[in-house]
């Protein structure tokens, strides 16, 4: 049959039977309605990274397009989450004098919300003494689950979680079974398939009979999407806010979904495992309703319609509920600022030194740098530090040498553009003709070094074997556990050179491969213009980047630098610091108008900030003078380290006042101790970004409570550099701050638990706590709480910047989500000139009003 005679059987068909071509249009159009509301849904989850590469994630960043008390009623009615701090840490706050008579006056006069309530001092008092009024909406789940005998047993929104928790769990796994089942048809696919073999579900849930009804599954996700939301009869204005309530029974796996789409994302794909989690959760209740009885079905049909018809009211009354906690909340953080504002105006009127420079010192922007920077300083005026991303722009991905593996070394936010690989480099340019046969022998040594130690590990994998792999190790498998109950003071471990004969680790060095000549000098002179090194450069340059080192913990890389994907700062400061020391790299510098001198050196260096100790890198390519200058720093990195460490030793409940040996052994104790829960604080305390020269904090206490980024509005005149910071490192530490308000304000939907009851999940897609439930996302209660307190406080980030106002708000009307995070108040921004600070809000400046009590 031609075309013509096909399209005009189908419009003959269409007039013979309209009432057919209209339902067959209405049911397109009511299937992309359900497609909708559940692609709007699964954008409302946020990403979590797996435990190799940790990073911080504001985990309602998703939501940053409403304003943080309208996040707080949603979250609190479809997912009993917590966002706002509770009422009793506020209370405790309020009687310990933390927050004064003055910071809650302030607020109330700075929230034209409160005013307009009516809300007085006296109010706000009284209802710290009571819980918020907030009604939660049920699910489907939830009101089918009302059989006599539900308080004997799990209830179905656990008994759902743990199964579909298992099922996640058995399907994400690439690193720790030794057997992987068949995953190419998909998550949701998988999971009916594994719940037709489950027997012990039924038991668990008190439904014998579930098997019978789990023939009637839909076949595919989007089958079963369509099916239950047209079976449950809610409003169409409800259905993304429904599904959103859904997923937030299993937040954690939805939100290691959100990470595989981001990944995706970012490479230009597309990933459908977050629909098919959604899809299997709203399977569940389908399965459900065929174990019930009609009348039954009516009844929780009713029940759930009810309750969601009045949604969009519940909402709402969540939000005038939960006023007077944002009160609460700003008040908390008006008693920090306005300590804050008296140190920054205080140290812009400082005079710089006079003494000439001789060594600058890069560091991370993490808050742990500013301790010792502050103490480098005081040691030593000679030394001038600044504050950089610390992964110091080189957007790469490193591959250790014979292995298989790349890790991205740059912000979550970002995709590698380069490479950084390891080779061997001798340091005398007449022994390099025998780099390539050094390295081909490290190669083959690591390989099969690798070969045994794999061997080694397999043999202890299995049942059966288990016992008699104890029995044939023998003391060499003791010896493990040893130097966990016997810490010794070993340094910091270098996973990447493990495997590698001790001969050859000194010289293998990370560096850029693939990058032309123009392309490095590129590179280079956008790095310095970011740092300010574009004149005036020091005889040495160090590059420190900065790690963690602890033992036995799955949440290390979260210790480890943010800027770095949750790695050390190590191989950017290495590779950085070879491209820089390149002549002909230099020499193209020359050519752009950045002047390097010829006896400059570039250095990498790492801080570790469990014991606040300094370490060099390839420092035998150095020249003598150079190698001299090194020397002289090391007593400099001693007593800057040990200034440290006596900060720290009170929060760490260390012996503040033992001996400079005695304190740093301690520490490097505590890195090797295989069962020390908090081996560091880690950023716990954040709460401000500051973005100026480091004179503007120079020589003041910050309490390792702000990241520092240099800035010179002089040197910016196009306002690209401060463009690049509140697009890039302001989202980092926005990060950072959110998951450690989160973690604190709700430690057990949004935090880990407790890290004694942690098993890792798939080899490094995260933990559970004990051996179930969802997937645990946050920080684990020892990073926040020391047993007896909250280290932690729940602030939102003050970000202050010395630069021009008509640059920062060019910056925010250009970028929607830096717009999003300033007008919707999930960060404070200021704005710093001579001894002046105002305060942005929602498109206007005002005089910064914090005097204090």
């Amino acid at each position: 049959m031609s075309h013509a005679n096909s399209e005009e059987t189908m419009m003959n068909t269409a007039v013979a039977h309209p009432s057919t071509s209209k339902a067959k249009a209405d049911k397109d159009i009511l299937h992309t309605q359900i497609a909708q509301a559940c692609e709007q849904a699964c954008q409302a989850i946020a990403p979590t990274w797996p435990l190799d590469r940790a990073i911080a994630v504001n985990p309602h960043w998703s939501r940053i397009g409403m304003p943080v008390r309208k996040v707080a009623a949603r979250m609190a009615v479809l997912g009993g989450i917590q966002v706002f701090p509770p009422r009793n840490l506020q209370r405790q706050a309020w009687d310990e004098g933390r927050v004064s008579a003055a910071d809650l006056a302030q607020t109330l006069q700075q929230l034209p919300e409160a005013q307009a309530a009516g809300l007085s001092p006296g109010d706000c008092i009284t209802a710290l003494h009571s819980e918020p009024a907030l009604e939660h909406l049920p699910l489907l789940i939830d009101v089918l689950d009302n059989d006599p005998n539900r308080h004997t047993r799990l209830s179905w929104r656990q008994a759902i979680t743990h199964q579909v928790s298992q099922t996640c769990a058995a399907y994400f796994d690439e690193h720790q079974a030794d057997w992987h089942p068949e995953r190419t048809q998909g998550l949701y696919a998988f999971w009916r398939e594994t719940l037709q073999h489950d027997h012990g579900i039924g038991l668990l849930m008190g439904l014998p009979h579930i098997g019978q009804a789990i023939d009637a599954l839909p076949v595919t996700a989007q089958d079963a999407e369509r099916w239950v939301l047209e079976r449950l009869g809610l409003p169409q204005a409800v259905w993304a806010d429904y599904l959103e309530s859904v997923l937030l029974t299993v937040n954690g796996w939805a939100s290691w979904c959100a990470y595989l789409g981001w990944q995706a994302k970012l490479e230009n794909g597309e990933d459908a495992h977050l629909g098919e989690l959604l899809a299997i959760r709203l399977a569940w209740g389908a399965l459900l309703l065929e174990c019930k009885d009609d009348k039954a079905n009516d009844q929780a049909f009713v029940t759930l319609q009810r309750a969601w018809e009045h949604a969009p009211l519940l909402l709402l009354a969540a939000e005038r509920a939960l006023l007077v906690d944002e009160v609460w909340q700003v008040a908390l953080e008006i008693g920090y600022q306005r300590e804050l504002a008296a140190k920054l105006i205080s140290a812009g009127k400082t005079a710089p030194g006079s003494q000439a420079i001789e060594v600058q010192a890069a560091f991370c922007i993490d808050v742990r740098s500013e301790p010792l920077r502050r103490a480098l300083e005081t040691a030593w005026p000679g030394i001038q530090t600044l504050g950089f991303a610390g992964f110091f722009g080189l957007p790469v991905a490193y591959t250790p040498l014979a292995t298989q593996a790349r890790r991205p070394q740059l912000p979550g936010l970002l995709a590698p553009a380069m490479e950084v690989v390891d080779s061997i480099i001798s340091a005398e340019p007449e022994k390099r003709n025998a780099d390539a046969a050094l390295q081909s022998a490290s190669v083959r040594s690591r390989q099969y070094r690798f070969a045994v130690t794999d061997q080694w590990k397999a043999g202890s994998r299995w049942p059966g074997a288990a016992f008699s792999f104890v029995e044939a190790a023998g003391l060499g498998y003791l010896g493990k556990i040893g130097q966990w109950l016997w810490p010794g003071l070993q340094p910091r471990s270098r996973d990447d050179l493990a495997g590698l004969p001790a001969r050859h680790q000194s010289i293998c060095r990370p560096h850029l491969i693939g990058v032309g000549l123009e392309a490095k000098i590129d590179l280079a002179a956008r790095v310095l213009q970011g740092m300010g090194l574009t004149r005036e450069l020091a005889p040495m340059v160090l590059l420190v980047g900065h790690g963690s080192q602890s033992a036995n913990n799955a949440h290390a890389a979260g210790l480890d630098c943010g800027a770095c994907c949750g790695q050390t700062g190590e191989v950017n400061a290495r590779s950085l610091a070879l491209l820089l020391n390149e002549p002909e790299v230099r020499q193209g510098l020359q050519a752009k108008g950045i002047a390097v001198p010829s006896h400059t050196v570039f250095v990498a260096a790492l801080h570790n900030t469990t014991t606040d100790e300094i370490e060099g890198f390839d420092l035998d390519l150095m020249p003598e003078d150079a190698r001299a200058r090194w020397q002289t720093l090391q007593q400099v990195f001693a007593q800057a380290g040990n200034q440290v460490r006596r900060e720290r030793s009170p929060s760490l409940q260390l012996d503040a006042q033992a001996s400079d040996d005695a304190l740093l052994e301690q520490l490097r104790r505590r890195a090797n101790d295989g069962a020390q829960t908090r081996p560091e604080w880690g950023l716990a305390g954040n709460a401000a970004f500051i973005i100026a020269p480091r004179q503007r904090s120079l020589g003041i206490g910050l309490e390792g409570r702000s990241f520092l980024h240099d800035y010179d509005a002089s040197q910016d005149t196009d306002g690209s550099v401060l463009e690049l910071l509140m697009t890039a490192p302001m989202l980092v530490t926005h990060w950072i701050n959110w998951q450690y308000h989160a973690s604190t304000c709700d430690p057990q939907r949004l935090g880990s638990g407790n890290k004694l009851l942690h098993n890792v999940v798939g080899g490094n897609l995260g933990v559970f706590e004990g051996n179930g439930g969802d997937l645990r996302i946050g920080l684990s209660r020892q990073s926040l709480h020391d047993g007896k307190h909250w280290i932690h406080e729940p602030l939102r980030l003050t970000v202050v910047i010395e630069a021009p106002q008509a640059a920062i708000e060019a910056v925010i009307a250009k970028h929607a989500v830096v717009k999003q995070l300033v007008d919707n108040g999930w960060l404070h921004l200021w704005h710093v000139e001579s001894s002046h600070l105002q305060r942005y809000d929602h498109g206007t400046w005002s005089k910064l009003e914090l005097e204090q009590a």
